[in-house]
């Protein structure tokens, strides 16, 4: 998934996101992260917001890396109230890193 991101083949990423959950295996911060960063290069940030919110969902904790990444999913869809939101809520989480955004 992380190569398909890097080689800005976003929805090959997803095909094999779908094919993890087929294989029933669980994805984990790490794969979202990934998925939701090939989203963003591909000016996908609904289906990004899509999966960021279904890994919160899933009970897994976003890291810098997956904020870092939504947050430039909607900036680079127009959306900057929204990454000026999600930015807000990564500076109030307690214990959170200083973002590198």
């Amino acid at each position: 998934i992380s190569a398909c991101e890097k080689g800005g083949q976003w929805q090959r990423a997803l095909d094999l996101f779908a094919d993890l959950q087929r294989r029933r295996l669980e994805p984990d911060v790490i794969t979202y992260s990934a998925l939701i960063s090939a989203c963003e290069k591909g000016g996908q940030w609904q289906k990004a917001l899509e999966l960021f919110d279904e890994l919160q969902k899933r009970g897994l904790e976003p890291n810098l890396i997956t904020y870092n990444a939504m947050i430039s999913a909607y900036d680079k869809g127009g959306q900057w109230e929204k990454a000026l939101d999600l930015f807000d809520d990564l500076q109030r989480r307690p214990g959170a890193p200083e973002p590198d955004v």
